[in-house]
C-alpha cells in the first residue's frame, strides 16, 4: 500500500509538470493540414490485383491517379499489418509486418513514396489499446511463469475472483483472467489504471515499469512506420487506454507525452483520434477528431449514422423534414469554438463501422448531404465508394466481425461494369464479400463521362475548398438561418475578405426565407436554389432537396 501510494505521489508530481510544460508549448498541426482532404480505404474490398479476392496494397497503388484526381491528398488504411482477421484485422499479431494478403512491407512502402511522388500522402490505422490473442507477446503474458510480458496486458490474479469485470477466464494455464478490449480474442494492453484499487493489486499504476515498456512500445511501432514514411496515424479506441480515468486526467497526458515526442521528433506527422469528442481529443495532442459516435451525437442528429431516426425522431435530412439543426448544431458549435485554431473536427461522409448514406435516399438527397459535408470546416473525409454513391447491401453474413450493420458498408469498390464491377478477376464465390448485383449499381466508369454524377459532383466541390480559402478547412464558421425544427440551414464561411453563404434544404418543401441584406450576390453552384438581394434584406428561395453555395459581399 506504501509502495502503491508512492507511485501515485510520483505519477501526479510527474503529470503536474508535464502540464505546466505543455501549457507553454501548445501544440499546433502541421500546416499541410490546412489543405487536406482525406480518402478512407478499406484495403480488403477496394482493389484486388493478384485474382484471390482480397484488396491489397499494390491495387491501392494502381489507383492514386484516381483518388488524386478527386481532390484527395492524404489516404487513411484500414489496418493492414499481420492479424488472425478475426476483426478485419483490428486484432494484430505484428504490428511490424504487413499482412501477407494485402502484400509486403516493400509494397507499403513503395505506396508511401509513389503517393508522395503525385503529392499525397499515406496515414496508417494504428490499434493502439489491445492485439490478437495469437500476437507473440500476448502468448507470453498467458504462461504460468513471469516473463516480459507477464504485465503487459491487464489480467486479474485469479479466475474464481472478479468476474463482475467478465474478464475471459479458463484460456491458458496462468491463474487469471484477461480483460478484452471489444471481442474476447483483443485482450487489453495494459496501460496502467489512473487510480488503482488497493484490493485489486493487479491494477498496475500508470508508473509500473511493465506499464511505461507498454507505452514505450507504442512510440517504438508510430517511429517504425514513420521512418517508414507513413504521415501519421488514425488511433483506433483511442480514448481507451488508461483505466479507472473518470476525469480523463491520465488519458490526457499520455497522449500529450506522445504528442511532444512527435513534434520533436516528427513536427509533421499527424495524429487522427476515434474519440468522438474533439473538445477532449484535440485538446489531448491529435489533430483531428470525428465527431461521429461515441459520446457526441451531432452527426447522428444529422444524417442518422443507424437509420433515418435519432433518439426517436427525424434525423435533419429528411425529405419528410421534421428533424432539428440546432440538435446538431449547438453540439458542433460547443466543439468548433472549443478546437478551432488548435485542430480539426471531421465529418466524413461515413466509414466501415456505419451503413452508408445511400440507404433509401436518392442522388439528389445524397448531392444535400455532400454539400454541406464538403462546405463545412474541418477536414473532409470520403469514405471508399461514397464519391459514387455506393449502396448499403442490407442483410449479408457477417465477415471478419463485422456484426450488425456494418458488414453492407464494406463490400467491392465498384470501378466498372462487368465481372465483379472490376474489384478483382477472382471467382465471385472467392470474394471478400459480394459485389452489388443491381444492374443500376453506379460505377466509376460510368459516372466519370457523366457531367451531373455524384463522382462529378465531389470533385467539384472539393475544388471549391481549395479555390477559395474561405470554403475550406480553416475558413471561419457561423450559422446565418438555424432555428429549431426549422428548415433551411444557412451558414456563412469566411476568410480575410471572402464571404460565402451556404443553403441547405434536405427536405420536399418549396421554402422561402429572409436573410440579412447583402451588397453583392454570386451564384457559385446551386441545385434548386436562388438568393437575392436589396439594400433592406437578402430572399433565399429553394425548391425540395436543394442546395446553394453563394459568394456575397
Amino acid at each position: 500500500m506504501k509502495k502503491l501510494t508512492k507511485s501515485l505521489i510520483a505519477s501526479k508530481q510527474k503529470r503536474n509538470a508535464y502540464s505546466r510544460q505543455s501549457n507553454q508549448t501548445a501544440h499546433k498541426p502541421p500546416q499541410w493540414l490546412e489543405t487536406a482532404v482525406f480518402y478512407q480505404i478499406y484495403p480488403q474490398s477496394f482493389c484486388d490485383t493478384n485474382g484471390d479476392g482480397i484488396g491489397d496494397i499494390p491495387g491501392i497503388i494502381s489507383k492514386l491517379d484516381y483518388i488524386k484526381s478527386l481532390g484527395v491528398n492524404v489516404l487513411w488504411l484500414n489496418p493492414v499489418f499481420e492479424s488472425p482477421f478475426g476483426d478485419a484485422g483490428y486484432d494484430v499479431s505484428d504490428f511490424y509486418k504487413v499482412a501477407p494478403r494485402y502484400g509486403t512491407n516493400r509494397d507499403l512502402k513503395k505506396l508511401f513514396s509513389e503517393a508522395r511522388r503525385r503529392g499525397m500522402r499515406v496515414c496508417l490505422d494504428l490499434v493502439a489499446g489491445h492485439t490478437s490473442i495469437q500476437h507473440p507477446w500476448f502468448q507470453a503474458s498467458a504462461q504460468h511463469e513471469k516473463n516480459k510480458y507477464t504485465n503487459w496486458y491487464v489480467w486479474t490474479d485469479s479466475v474464481w475472483g472478479n468476474r463482475t469485470l467478465n474478464p475471459v477466464c479458463g484460456y491458458s494455464e496462468r491463474d487469471g483472467g484477461y480483460l478484452p478490449n471489444f471481442f474476447y480474442f483483443q485482450p487489453a494492453l495494459n496501460y496502467g489504471y489512473a487510480k488503482p484499487d488497493p484490493a485489486m493489486p493487479w491494477q498496475l499504476p500508470i508508473s509500473h515499469p511493465d506499464v511505461q515498456a507498454v507505452r514505450a512500445e507504442l512510440k517504438k511501432i508510430m517511429k517504425f512506420w514513420l521512418e517508414e514514411g507513413a504521415a501519421g496515424f488514425r488511433v483506433d479506441m483511442a480514448s481507451s487506454l488508461v483505466r479507472g480515468d473518470d476525469d480523463g486526467v491520465e488519458l490526457q497526458a499520455l497522449w500529450k507525452c506522445y504528442r511532444e515526442w512527435l513534434d520533436r521528433e516528427y513536427p509533421e506527422a499527424i495524429l487522427i483520434a476515434e474519440w468522438g469528442n474533439p473538445r477532449s481529443s484535440i485538446n489531448a495532442g491529435f489533430d483531428i477528431d470525428f465527431m461521429i459516435h461515441f459520446g457526441e451525437p451531432a452527426y447522428n442528429a444529422l444524417v442518422g449514422t443507424w437509420g433515418r431516426k435519432f433518439e426517436g425522431s427525424p434525423v435533419f435530412f429528411d425529405r419528410a423534414g421534421g428533424g432539428d439543426i440546432m440538435r446538431f448544431l449547438d453540439n458542433y458549435l460547443l466543439n468548433y469554438s472549443a478546437t478551432v485554431g488548435r485542430g480539426y473536427i471531421s465529418l466524413p461522409t461515413g466509414n466501415h463501422d456505419f451503413p452508408r448514406h445511400n440507404r433509401g435516399r436518392d442522388k439528389r438527397e445524397l448531392q444535400a448531404i455532400y454539400a454541406m459535408l464538403f462546405t463545412l470546416p474541418g477536414t473532409p473525409f470520403i469514405y471508399y465508394g461514397d464519391e459514387i454513391g455506393m449502396r448499403y447491401l442490407e442483410n449479408l453474413t457477417a465477415k471478419e466481425g463485422s456484426y450488425g450493420s456494418r458488414t453492407g458498408a464494406r463490400t467491392p469498390m465498384q470501378w466498372r461494369r462487368g465481372r465483379n464491377a472490376g474489384f478483382s478477376t477472382a471467382a465471385a464465390s472467392k470474394l471478400y464479400l459480394p459485389v452489388d448485383p443491381s444492374p443500376c449499381a453506379p460505377t466509376v466508369e460510368d459516372q466519370e463521362t457523366d457531367p451531373s454524377s455524384l463522382l462529378n459532383l465531389t470533385r467539384k466541390l472539393l475544388a471549391l475548398r481549395k479555390q477559395y480559402p474561405a470554403l475550406g478547412n480553416t475558413g471561419a464558421f457561423k450559422p446565418i438561418f438555424a432555428e429549431k425544427n426549422k428548415y433551411p440551414f444557412v451558414y456563412e464561411r469566411s476568410q480575410g475578405s471572402e464571404r460565402f453563404w451556404i443553403a441547405i434544404n434536405p427536405t420536399d418543401q418549396d421554402l422561402k426565407t429572409k436573410l440579412p441584406a447583402t451588397k453583392s450576390v454570386e451564384a457559385i453552384h446551386c441545385t434548386g436554389a436562388e438568393l437575392t438581394t436589396d439594400s433592406k434584406k437578402s430572399v433565399l428561395s429553394m425548391g425540395p432537396v436543394s442546395f446553394g453555395i453563394f459568394r456575397v459581399e
